[in-house]
């Protein structure tokens, strides 16, 4: 599966805001979108068009798709499934995304960030109900428990995780329990609970053409 292996940040200067692709960078002056705030690219920084209509659409959809760091085919399924779900088009492509187990893993606070979750989850540190999963599309549901397996709870870069996210508030849909390093889905995300600067409503816009 063909995946991006460039620079993030430049990801975030292109969407001309933060997307939390570094975790803890993201919040130090070292994040490139405090000094170089403009598209990157040789004239990313004296091209400054306005975009409207189709070019809107299109950068809800790629910023989506980069803050929960999936690729084009992923993410069109996620719209096809939720446009045949019942409910509100959008807010149902949303809890699709935020249910995938790399996200939860990231809102749980045992990575530092999305990518990084994808990478615990691919490497086999997480279970979901007492069974090892390691497919970072795996849709949670409520009621499901999600732990760090007893093999990986000494891993410095998942303690530091845990130590950074310590101090930051707990999604309404989920239980932590820090000290043990498990998790609970207690309920689907609404649409409130997802605190993303993303207009889906101009993403099922978009696909609807």
């Amino acid at each position: 599966m063909a995946r991006y292996t460039g620079a993030v940040c430049r990801l975030c200067r292109r969407e001309g805001m933060k997307l939390f692709l570094k975790g803890a960078k993201c919040f130090s002056d070292k994040c490139p979108i405090e000094n170089r705030n403009f598209a990157p690219g040789q004239h990313g920084k004296d091209r400054k068009a306005k975009i409207v209509g189709y070019g809107l659409q299109l950068r809800e959809k790629q910023k989506a798709k980069r803050i929960y760091f999936t690729n084009e085919g992923q993410f069109r399924n996620y719209y096809e499934k939720a446009a045949r779900a019942k409910g509100v088009t959008g807010e149902v492509l949303l809890q699709q995304l935020e249910r995938r187990l790399d996200n939860v893993v990231y809102r749980l606070g045992f990575a530092a960030s999305r990518r990084q979750s994808r990478q615990v989850v691919r490497h086999g540190h997480i279970q979901v109900n007492g069974r090892k999963v390691d497919i970072p599309s795996y849709q949670v549901k409520a009621g499901d428990e999600i732990a760090v397996r007893e093999p990986s709870r000494k891993l410095p870069g998942i303690l530091a995780a845990v130590e950074y996210s310590s101090h930051q508030p707990t999604p309404n849909w989920l239980e932590i329990d820090r000290e043990n390093l498990k998790g609970r889905v207690t309920a689907i995300p609404k649409r409130e609970d997802v605190n993303l600067p993303v207009n889906e409503q101009l993403i099922v816009e978009l696909y609807s053409k």
